[in-house]
């Protein structure tokens, strides 16, 4: 378990990063239009992830889908890359372990969902 208040921070930080960022800062600025609303939001995902408290309430790929012509699968490589180094940067070994782990399993799922169906090419 990681304190939700720690997984905040995370999330504060990242996205902090993420919108600055001159690869994916761009589909994520054009996307949010309430930073802080969807911060905590965010925040609320990351407990119900991590710490299975149900505070989130949502469907991330619902989310993700209505801005698939703005996102390239390379994309999660770089949202991957920022993520395990602000979780190293901000947690404690152990719990940045856990949050990365967790990410890149929700970003399979995420590019799955998004890009690949069985029997056809990727869109």
């Amino acid at each position: 378990m990681i304190p939700d208040e720690d997984l905040q921070r995370l999330v504060n930080k990242f996205y902090a990063r993420v919108r600055e960022d001159a690869m994916i800062g761009p589909v994520f600025n054009g996307a949010v239009h309430d930073w802080p609303e969807h911060l905590v939001k965010l925040g609320a995902f990351w407990s119900s992830v991590i710490n299975r408290s149900g505070r989130f309430k949502g469907n991330p790929m619902v989310a993700h889908l209505k801005h698939k012509p703005s996102i390239d699968p390379a994309m999660f490589g770089r949202w991957l890359q920022l993520w395990r180094e602000t979780a190293s940067e901000t947690l404690p070994p152990q719990g940045a372990e856990l949050v990365i782990d967790r990410a890149e399993r929700i970003a399979e799922s995420l590019q799955l969902g998004l890009f690949f169906r069985i029997g056809s090419k990727a869109a």
